[in-house]
């Protein structure tokens, strides 16, 4: 089952997020039918979407990321919650890409490095908070970081893997966050610094079979685990959600959907699902509005 924990260390000066998203992760690649390269880039940023959703505090708040860097992956979309229910789509899900030096696989180049990493915060207030970052690499991890110092005035260190085998089979898949509190000292901040700087792919401990706690307190001594939060894949439409979509539309272009395709189909981008509706399904809209 995946997790994300909160824990604090150093008296409170150090905050650590870690998740396990392995699960989460390689349901939205095979629902997308992705290949490894935007499998990653797609997983890297759903991991990020739960970080995100672990810092929201009411039950009904959410916060959606939109990445699009010019490169040929397009938009990555994830939306997430508090309750750890995340969901997101990649635009061109058939990307595929190895770094020649590395032989890695190339997130930074299927995303491309033109473009803005946006994060809108909805708190059912008149208006959303939105933050928007120019990308700095593209690998999505070292943006998340750039984001966070810049936009909400944190010192961060995010790690985000996604380790896909060659039968392009999520693996393990994961997220860290390593935050530097106010009442950080030149001491904590070495000391975190020294962890960043000899840290381990988050996929790599994961894959090892480290959970989110293991890997907290072998990197920190003395670390508080605060809280434990189940994550999901889990997508908010539904067949009445798509209907209600379809009474927007003008009565004749609901009719040409009768007269002339004998029903529609309507596929949610975000987990891919197809809803069917038969022409009675469709005049019964007509006959509503």
């Amino acid at each position: 089952m995946d997790t994300l924990i909160k824990a604090l260390a150093s008296n409170g000066a150090i905050r650590i997020f870690v998740a396990d998203t392995t699960e989460l992760v390689r349901e939205a690649a095979k629902r997308h039918h992705c290949l490894p390269t935007a499998a990653a880039a797609l997983g890297r940023t759903l991991s990020a979407g739960a970080l995100l959703g672990a810092n929201l505090k009411g039950t009904d708040e959410k916060v959606t990321v939109q990445i699009n860097g010019g490169g040929p992956l397009g938009t990555i979309m994830v939306d997430a919650n508090g309750q750890g229910e995340v969901r997101g789509f990649v635009a061109n899900p058939e990307v595929h890409f190895i770094h020649q030096t590395t032989h890695k696989l190339d997130v930074s180049r299927a995303v491309g490095k033109d473009g803005t990493l946006k994060v809108i915060l909805d708190r059912n207030l008149k208006s959303d908070f939105t933050g928007t970052v120019d990308l700095q690499t593209g690998e999505i991890a070292e943006d998340f970081a750039y984001y966070f110092t810049v936009s909400e005035q944190t010192p961060s260190a995010v790690s985000l893997g996604v380790l896909v085998d060659e039968h392009n089979e999520v693996k393990a898949a994961g997220a860290l966050m390593i935050q530097m509190m106010p009442s950080a000292s030149e001491a904590d901040i070495l000391m975190a610094e020294h962890v960043v700087a000899n840290l381990r792919p988050i996929s790599a401990m994961i894959s090892d079979g480290m959970t989110p706690e293991d890997i907290a307190t072998r990197l920190f001594d003395e670390t508080v685990v605060l809280e434990t939060i189940p994550l999901k894949f889990k997508c908010t439409c539904s067949k009445d959600r798509m209907a209600d979509a379809l009474k927007t539309l003008e009565r004749d272009e609901i009719e040409a959907m009768i007269h002339e395709d004998h029903g529609c189909e309507i596929t949610c981008h975000f987990c891919n699902t197809t809803y069917r509706f038969t022409e009675s399904e469709l005049y019964s809209l007509t006959v509503r509005s």
